[in-house]
C-alpha cells in the first residue's frame, strides 16, 4: 500500500490542535536535552567512581535514553499530524513506558554504581 492510503483525503486541521501537537513535541524534546545535558555533567563531574567504566556506562545509557526519545517524539509527531490530517484516531503513544523504563535502568545503574565504588 502506498504511503497515502486510497481515499484517505487529508485536510488542514484546526491551528490550536497543530499547535498542541507542536508544544507536546518541545516537551519531549527539552526531556531529551535534560537527559543529554545529565549524560555529559555524569562523565564530566562524576570522577568520585573508583571505576571510570561505571561512569562512562552511566553517561552513556543516559545519552541513549536521550536519543530514543527524541526519535520517538519525532516519529510521534508525525504521526499525529497525519491522523489529525485524516480525522482518524490520535494513535497510542508508548514512549512514556520507554521513559519509565529507561529512567529506572538509570538509576538502577547509578545506584550499583555508587554501591559498589
Amino acid at each position: 500500500m502506498s504511503p497515502k492510503e486510497v481515499g484517505a483525503e487529508e485536510h488542514e486541521p484546526d491551528y490550536r490542535f497543530t499547535l498542541a501537537n507542536e508544544r507536546t513535541f518541545l516537551a519531549w524534546i527539552r526531556t531529551s536535552l535534560g537527559l543529554l545535558a545529565g549524560g555529559v555533567a555524569v562523565d564530566q563531574l562524576a570522577v568520585a567512581f573508583q571505576n571510570p567504566g561505571a561512569r562512562i556506562a552511566l553517561a552513556l545509557s543516559c545519552i541513549g535514553l536521550s536519543i530514543a526519545l527524541a526519535g520517538g517524539a519525532l516519529s510521534h509527531w508525525r504521526k499525529v499530524q497525519k491522523a489529525m490530517r485524516r480525522d482518524a484516531p490520535l494513535p497510542n503513544f508508548g514512549l512514556i513506558r520507554v521513559l519509565a523504563a529507561g529512567t529506572f535502568a538509570v538509576a538502577a545503574l547509578a545506584g550499583a554504581a555508587v554501591v559498589f565504588s
